[in-house]
């Protein structure tokens, strides 16, 4: 990983689904920075924290479904230590009108609104990669 990347905070966006989940990271200023996907799998976790570690210091998740689809990545994502914000699923009436695209979902879970506190998490486990911050 670069200097720039370690220094960069990235944050990461899920849209949830039963065999793969669609991912979004983008920057602190809202510019996407990539998409990929994922099988919703233990090793398909690990893949996307890995993944989203290599452009930056990830410290922020947006997923959709954390008590569904989306709830053991969102076991994952914070074992190491990464805040969690659940997500509402988009309204289906408005996502009829404009079509349905996994990605976009993914960045609009990326962009949540975050509140000052976020979704309280179990007891966070050793992270194999570099912590952010002090």
């Amino acid at each position: 990983m670069s200097d720039l990347a370690e220094e960069r905070e990235v944050i990461l966006g899920v849209d949830t689904h039963l065999d793969v989940h669609v991912a979004a990271l983008i920057d602190v200023v809202g510019r996407v920075i990539a998409t990929t996907s994922v099988p919703t799998t233990a090793l398909g976790y690990e893949q996307l924290i890995e993944w989203a570690c290599g452009f930056g210091c990830l410290t922020r998740a947006g997923i959709e479904g954390t008590g569904t689809y989306g709830a053991a990545l969102t076991r994952r994502v914070q074992e190491h230590g990464v805040q969690v914000l659940e997500v509402n699923r988009p309204d289906r009436s408005r996502r009829r009108l404009r079509g349905k695209n996994d990605p976009t979902d993914a960045e609009n879970a990326a962009r949540a609104d975050w509140p000052a506190k976020p979704m309280p998490s179990r007891k966070r486990s050793r992270a194999w990669w570099k912590q952010c911050g002090p």
